[in-house]
């Protein structure tokens, strides 16, 4: 069972929740908390493998809580919740590292498949909406576009044209049809990127990529 901490202040949308993800059959919810300040200390308390949480809160909000949480020794997969007018937010948590975010007019089986692909290791990257938000809110200023290029300037060519497709929010298989190489080459490929930049997961490799104005 992949065991879950969802965070809202508003109880409906934890009811809500709940209700979908424990209808999944392989979900568990292993606590509920109304703030960014709860959801911090039940972590600590429950260690669950995956965080479902809320830009917007009263008191600690979720991006203070995203760079508390993602500190820890051991941080869950943690995955924002939003609307599409807080974008700028989860952008903010995607470079700190989270690994994802959802709608929160998500529809019940997206959610569940997001909670076990995060469970599973992978980030969410979703091309449909992942790249609206990348595409509006990543930082273009000249110094930063710049150091992202420098940044990528190390990566052979294949390398490069693995981690622009991932930008794009190919999948491994996705990025092996269109490269013509092995799912398990495309993994090997990801991994080699990911370590030469310093990079947590495949979400800041886009961030990257959108802020180096190359994708």
């Amino acid at each position: 069972m992949i065991r879950v901490l969802i965070v809202d202040d508003e109880e409906l949308v934890r009811s809500g929740l709940r209700l979908i993800l424990e209808a999944a059959g392989d979900i568990a919810i292993a606590g509920e908390a109304r703030d960014g300040a709860e959801a911090v200390s039940a972590v600590r308390r429950l260690r669950p493998e995956v965080v479902l949480m809320d830009v917007r809160m009263p008191g600690m909000d979720g991006l203070t809580a995203a760079a508390g949480l993602l500190s820890l020794p051991e941080p869950p997969k943690l995955i924002m919740l939003t609307t599409f007018d807080l974008d700028e937010y989860v952008h903010e948590a995607l470079r700190l590292g989270a690994v994802g975010f959802l709608l929160k007019d998500t529809p019940p089986r997206e959610l569940a498949a997001a909670v076990r692909t995060v469970a599973g290791g992978q980030a969410m990257l979703s091309p449909s909406v992942t790249k609206r938000l990348l595409a509006a809110y990543v930082d273009r200023t000249p110094s930063r576009a710049e150091a992202a290029r420098r940044q990528l300037a190390g990566l052979t060519g294949r390398e490069d044209d693995v981690i622009r497709a991932l930008a794009r929010g190919l999948s491994n298989a996705e990025i092996g049809r269109e490269l013509h190489l092995t799912e398990a080459t495309v993994k090997a490929h990801v991994s080699s990127v990911l370590a030469k930049l310093g990079l947590a997961n495949r979400v800041q490799a886009a961030i990257l990529v959108h802020d180096a104005g190359l994708g």
